[in-house]
């Protein structure tokens, strides 16, 4: 019995030992490759920016990130302000969806500053491969038909929904479809919100510098 005991005693300090080493083992592959990915992360939103803001030239234009609360997200999507000549270009918008197949996915959407809807990129997603993947321009032109909308002017929902939606739905994947168009339509209405942000700045200070010129006028 008391051999039995401790066979028993033997067989559970084997186990708590392998776990602590495993537990050690991903502890260490995590601190190692924590910044790696994160830095690959960074380059990959970075060059996706530039993707869906053709024409800009980030050696003469200036980028700035504004974070704009998404009341249908309950959550704060990144908007990068492109600016050249001290006139707004457009803005890339970081956005998701989670009514994707497999919950959520993450795109970058760009807009010129009418709205116009310049180009998109897939940034993450774990979509159907044959399928819903086919959100990513690298496996079908679906996200094509994107550009040039404006959703003040379109209707970006599926055709197929009845309800006047302009946007052909990727066969055996309208879940994945209508994600596209929902985390499209986020960024837009976040595109819309900083755009009002910037012009009521930009207005604030073209008052500002109005006053102080008359300041100095007087003053003369």
């Amino acid at each position: 019995m008391a051999k039995k005991e401790n066979s028993i005693l033997q067989l559970i300090l084997s186990l708590m030992g392998i776990t602590l080493v495993a537990a050690v083992l991903l502890s260490a592959v995590y601190i190692v490759t924590k910044d790696p990915i994160e830095k690959m992360k960074i380059e990959k939103n970075n060059a996706a920016k530039m993707a869906v803001l053709p024409g800009f030239n980030p050696e003469t234009g200036t980028l700035t990130e504004v974070k704009i609360f998404s009341e249908e997200l309950n959550d704060s999507l990144k908007v990068t302000l492109a600016c050249m000549d001290n006139q707004l270009f457009g803005m890339a918008v970081a956005t998701y969806t989670n009514k994707a197949f497999s919950g959520r996915f993450d795109i970058m959407a760009g807009f010129d500053k009418e709205g116009n809807l310049l180009n998109t990129e897939v940034l993450e997603h774990h979509e159907t491969p044959g399928l819903g993947d086919k959100i990513d321009k690298k496996k079908s032109a679906f996200s094509v038909q994107f550009v040039g909308k404006n959703p003040n002017i379109n209707k970006l929902t599926v055709k197929k929904d009845g309800d006047g939606g302009e946007v052909d739905a990727i066969t055996a994947a309208t879940i994945s479809s209508r994600a596209f168009c929902d985390a499209v339509n986020n960024a837009f209405k976040a595109f819309q919100t900083a755009l009002k942000n910037y012009e009521l700045n930009t207005k604030n200070e073209i008052t500002g510098n109005d006053m102080i010129a008359e300041k100095e006028e007087n003053y003369e």
